[in-house]
């Protein structure tokens, strides 16, 4: 057993999203010549009457927040947000995309749910602005190394979609992060959820935002770290190991305050 993790580097992430109104007026007509709000209050309407639910389309998620944990060489290297409060969301996109960038330096991508809402969110906002990122949905025919080891088949560990993994592939029920979280003594979700993120933008708190979406990333990285000695690649040495790299490095992350960011996972995880 070692240390080191199956590959090197590892990008654990989350993305946060709200309507997109304007494509929305595209899509639906009925909704041009209302201003934002009432365009949005309909559109949850017609959402409502399609589906049973206001949770927007897959296409019509504009993304306001990356969040991401880079583990590098053994070492984490940087907990990062990339939001709307001074990028545009392609500028957001653009950055992100660098870790996909050169073939050497690929990362290993984990998340929870991110084979059914993140990377295809990410798809459609990538399309919407022109932007290329070939490696991420490259399928071994101009790299072959990565024919069996890429981003988009769903059996592959590239991208490790934790949520699916857990539930078999949707043979068993798929579940909440939270729900997973607080089994193992995780923080879980804090009092914010994906529902309030509409209402945080719109009043500029993105200090919130950003803490909430590193969170889902801390957890998803916690959890990956029990994958990892469930599966036989880390030893309970190295995860201790590891447990305790992350709480060392978020002591150093802190608030404006000067109270740590994350002190809910410096205390328990």
């Amino acid at each position: 057993m070692t240390h080191d993790l199956p590959y090197n580097p590892v990008l654990v992430f989350d993305i946060e999203t709200v309507a997109d109104i304007e494509a929305a007026k595209r899509i639906y007509p009925e909704l041009m010549g209302l201003n934002d709000d009432n365009a949005l209050s309909a559109l949850k309407s017609l959402r409502i009457q399609e589906s049973g639910h206001d949770f927007m389309r897959t296409p019509l998620q504009r993304i306001v927040c990356i969040s991401a944990l880079y583990i590098k060489d053994g070492q984490i290297k940087q907990l990062f947000s990339l939001s709307s409060e001074q990028l545009s969301e392609c500028e957001i996109l653009r950055k992100f995309f660098r870790a996909f960038s050169q073939f050497d330096d690929l990362p290993q991508l984990v998340s929870w749910n991110g084979s059914g809402f993140d990377l295809p969110v990410l798809m459609y906002r990538a399309m919407l602005y022109d932007l290329s990122v070939p490696l991420l949905f490259e399928e071994g025919d101009n790299a072959r190394d990565m024919r069996f080891d890429n981003y988009v088949n769903r059996y592959h560990s590239r991208h490790l979609d934790l949520m699916d993994r857990f539930s078999q592939f949707g043979a068993s029920p798929r579940q909440p992060m939270d729900v997973v979280a607080s089994l193992y003594g995780l923080p879980g979700k804090t009092d914010v959820d994906g529902s309030m993120v509409g209402d945080l933008v719109a009043s500029g708190d993105w200090q919130t935002l950003t803490t909430y979406c590193e969170s889902d990333v801390l957890n998803t990285w916690l959890i990956y770290l029990r994958w990892q000695r469930l599966t036989g690649r880390l030893s309970d040495e190295a995860h201790d190991a590891w447990k305790e790299k992350t709480k060392v490095y978020l002591k150093s992350i802190t608030d404006d305050d000067g109270q740590y960011r994350h002190q809910a996972f410096i205390m328990d995880s």
